[in-house]
């Protein structure tokens, strides 16, 4: 029988030393994903070790500025572009920072606009 998945809201303050922590115990960062809910955007911080997944979320405003964790896990620079590019939301201090360019896309920061029905219209939220 599998255990439950359990993913722990901390806050945005927490973001880095909750990876450093996971570093420090042997975790390896799977990946970090982000979805808007809402007004909100919610970004979830997956780690892993020994197949047993630590899992942190946090839910922000689109102006709050998240710390970068590249400084933990390098890699996770592409993660933290895709956010800014994808999404529009700030994130300090990346290591590898793109300042947008990473994705070349047709709308700005297309996962957070909304398509109206009426000609199809996109609007940046």
């Amino acid at each position: 029988m599998m255990a439950a998945q359990v993913i722990t809201p901390i806050g945005v303050g927490d973001v880095v030393s909750k990876a450093g922590q996971a570093k420090k115990d042997g975790y390896r960062l799977v990946q970090i994903g982000c979805t808007k809910i809402g007004d909100d955007f919610e970004i979830i911080y997956v780690y892993d070790k020994d197949f047993t997944l630590l899992s942190y979320r946090i839910t922000v405003k689109e102006d709050v500025v998240i710390p970068s964790i590249s400084s933990e896990y390098f890699g996770a620079f592409v993660y933290e572009n895709e956010i800014h590019d994808l999404y529009g939301l700030h994130v300090s201090g990346i290591n590898i920072d793109f300042k947008g360019t990473f994705y070349k896309t047709a709308i700005k920061h297309p996962f957070n606009v909304t398509i109206t029905k009426e000609g199809d219209s996109c609007q940046n939220k």
